[in-house]
């Protein structure tokens, strides 16, 4: 049963659109069960009926028009319940309904199961018998693990036909929306602009192509040029291979015949389809046949198939290049968008960006941030070849791509937007004003930092100092370690850039999503592994080389803190330590004028929770990376898109874990400051100042925000609401707490927008 599961799977994968997957499905499922009907009822998210959309037994003309409420029939009683339903005598259960013209009154046996995925229901699986019996456990446990295995591939498949369908063309009619990674906040309207890599048949975009002649020709002169190549290579190694060996060229000679791969493509161009675009379709199409084969050496010939496509791709690029236009309002869309991506791109026209892949911690991102351009990673299900010149909109904050909105969406996105702009113009005035509550107390603002784009917006939003210099983006910008001298000169600048204000840099922190190109870190399991101090302590030469660098550049300035990433217990602390006293004491061996700054451990594991005081007890200061801290309390991965919407900052294990930690700094009289994104979330504020909170490090773009919401507050209010809201049961409560007092204190406005599911249409 393993083996045809896994066979069907991969046979609905090689499918072009959903209705070429669902029939597949049907006609295998009831082969391997040996059953004489199997259908799939998808659910409408207009109409919210179960619409039949394929079946193996019944009237085919019945596929797209019989349907079911899901309080009509069995198949009803499965979606209402989402669980199986086992029947010998299906027509004796009191829910049976007979929908006319399917002849399903001669069918007996019953079996159906949901398909769910991600807690939403996609529809019901049903296998049908004329006997009467009672489907077997391994039966019935065999459709449900085919309802589960194929829940992803059909709610893909419906993401990709909103947009595509067969021939790849956009519907302009259709609406759809996906869901992805918060990699920047913030809203963004604009049209899509597809950026596509070098020869790779995977990104390439469904264009309309308009001298249907010009690019057949254009197309058969690449082709001719692969095998120019091919022919070229075998005549240059026919002395360095046995005959066998040289036959593989002639076997790509064949493939890339007129007749063979040429004729197909061909045809796909004559359908309208632009070369480039063509190939991809028909190369992908064989590539996805031969690896779903049983036979290793056909299976083995996916590659070869794969790799001609790229050599035909690479000529039709280099010969059809074209510039760029980019629209104002660009949304610049890509598989994997990187930093000199994005530095292409006028700043005044780019909008937002979407990225298929990467993480909140992606070069991308992180840039992003820093210029203020909401962002979107892991975007996973969207059929990004297909939405070049789409309108698209970007909601940064919740992680959700918009594709072609509904007027009435769009125009409620856009009066968020102009309200979000006002509202930022309007905080400008708030600059040079202190940050402090109603009654007098100061709560100093830093910045987090990593580029030095960052330096200039950090300074005229009144940054107070920097609460977290990201060293590990400089190691992240080279294709190898840099020496000590070039990154003394990268930490001297943003050390002079904001002096004589305090400037805490981290250790080098990689590992987890961060991964230095030329020191790959490959882990099952890459956060609970070898990440932050546990790879410099195993590394001191890396380490020692940092630290000294951080020595070397504070001399004569004096405003360095230095910061440890990731420490769990308090050994680590001390070897950690006792590393950087030694690389003070080479320096003043050498005669470097190096004063010992600050030193501080960043609280971002559960342990160093629970043993703050003693952490606190040996350092400067202590410091609570918040985004990490979540994500190990909640054992949530926020850069997975199917369990993000369990990450919670305010979620009440978080606050409370917070509460202890600020409790045990201020046992051992030591400041504590927060550098994660809650640092930065203006309703969070209020509750970090109660908390005892010294210092707040967030993104320089949420710096006015934030010293708003505490300009209207006072102490005792902020200490009512944390105690109201470390009562509350779950992150919804505390947050609803927290906006409504936000509202009462007039400042509602500086809180994330509520884009309640009101604003977004079914997910598809």
């Amino acid at each position: 049963m393993l083996d045809a599961l896994r066979r069907i799977v991969q046979a609905v994968n090689s499918a072009d659109d959903l209705e070429s997957a669902l029939d597949i499905m049907v006609q295998r499922i009831a082969q391997v069960m040996g059953v004489e009907v199997c259908t799939v009822y998808l659910r409408s998210p207009d109409t919210k009926r179960l619409v039949m959309m394929a079946n193996q037994g019944f009237n085919p003309e019945l596929v797209g028009v019989a349907s079911l409420g899901e309080d009509e029939g069995l198949v009803g009683v499965v979606a209402r319940r989402e669980e199986p339903l086992n029947l010998d005598k299906a027509e004796e259960h009191p829910s049976y309904f007979y929908l006319e013209g399917i002849g399903e009154e001669l069918y007996h046996s019953f079996l159906g199961v949901p398909i769910i995925h991600q807690r939403r229901l996609l529809g019901v699986l049903v296998v049908q018998q004329k006997d009467s019996r009672r489907f077997d456990e391994d039966e019935e446990a065999f459709l449900v693990t085919m309802s589960a295995q194929l829940a992803g591939v059909i709610a893909h498949a419906k993401a990709t036909g909103a947009i595509g369908g067969k021939n790849r063309r956009r519907d302009p009619s259709r609406s759809a929306e996906f869901k992805g990674i918060p990699g920047a906040p913030g809203i963004a309207m604009g049209i899509a602009v597809l950026v596509i890599p070098e020869a790779d048949l995977y990104s390439v975009p469904s264009r309309p192509c308009d001298d249907v002649e010009g690019e057949v020709a254009f197309f058969f002169q690449c082709l001719q040029a692969v095998r120019e190549d091919i022919t070229d290579i075998k005549n240059r190694l026919q002395d360095r291979l046995a005959k066998e060996e040289q036959a593989l060229f002639d076997v790509y000679l064949s493939m890339l015949d007129d007749r063979a791969l040429g004729i197909e493509i061909e045809d796909k161009i004559r359908e309208g389809e632009w070369a480039q675009g063509a190939l991809a379709q028909v190369v992908i199409s064989h590539v996805r046949t031969f690896e779903s084969m049983e036979d290793a050496y056909l299976k083995e010939r996916a590659t070869d198939v794969k790799d001609l496509g790229r050599r035909v791709l690479a000529y039709l690029q280099t010969a059809n290049t074209r510039d760029i236009e980019y629209p104002d309002r660009t949304i610049l869309v890509g598989e994997e968008l990187t930093a000199s991506l994005l530095a292409e791109v006028p700043r005044e026209k780019l909008a937002g960006l979407v990225s298929v892949r990467g993480s909140s911690n992606s070069h991308a991102a992180i840039l992003a941030r820093a210029m203020g351009v909401p962002t979107i990673m892991g975007a996973v299900d969207l059929p990004f070849t297909q939405v070049e010149g789409a309108k698209l909109v970007v909601d940064g904050y919740n992680g959700i791509v918009h594709y072609n909105p509904a007027p009435e969406l769009y125009a409620r996105f856009e009066a968020i937007y102009e309200e979000q702009q006002q509202l930022t113009k309007g905080l400008e005035a708030l600059r040079d004003v202190p940050s402090e509550t109603l009654d007098g107390h100061r709560v100093p603002l830093w910045v987090n930092t990593g580029l030095m784009v960052d330096v200039a917006k950090s300074i005229d939003h009144g940054a107070e100092g920097v609460g977290l210099y990201r060293t590990e983006i400089p190691f992240l910008l080279r294709e190898r370690f840099p020496s000590e001298e070039e990154q003394r000169v990268i930490y001297r600048e943003q050390l002079q850039a904001f002096s004589p204000l305090p400037v805490t840099m981290r250790t080098l922190d990689i590992g987890g999503d961060k991964s230095l190109p030329y020191f790959p870190i490959e882990e099952e399991n890459p956060f609970l592994g070898w990440r932050g101090i546990r790879v410099t302590l195993d590394h001191p030469e890396i380490f020692l080389v940092q630290v000294r660098a951080m020595l070397k550049a504070s001399v004569g300035m004096d405003n360095l803190r230095i910061m440890l990433p990731m420490i769990s217990n308090v050994p680590e602390l001390e070897e950690a330590l006792e590393l950087i006293y030694r690389a003070h004491d080479e320096l003043v061996d050498e005669g470097v004028e190096a004063k010992l700054p600050p030193i501080g451990v960043m609280v971002e594991v559960p342990s160093a929770v629970y043993q703050a005081r003693e952490l606190a007890r040996r350092v400067d200061f202590l410091s609570v990376g918040s985004n990490d801290l979540t994500q190990y309390l909640l054992a949530v991965d926020r850069n997975n898109s199917r369990v993000a919407d369990l990450y919670h900052s305010m979620h009440p294990a978080v606050l409370r874990a917070l509460r202890d930690v600020a409790l045990a700094a201020d046992a051992e009289g030591k400041p504590v400051g927060i550098c994660g994104e809650l640092a930065g979330d203006p309703g969070a504020a209020i509750l970090l100042i109660a908390m005892g909170y010294d210092m707040l490090s967030m993104n320089a773009n949420s710096l006015l925000k934030v010293k708003s919401v505490i300009r209207s507050h006072s102490v005792e209010a902020a200490e009512n609401l944390l105690e109201r809201a470390l009562k509350m049961e779950s992150a919804v409560e505390v947050r609803e707490l927290v906006r409504n007092a936000m509202a009462a204190a007039g400042v509602g406005k500086m809180l994330q927008p509520n884009l309640g599911e009101e604003l977004r249409p079914p997910r598809q």
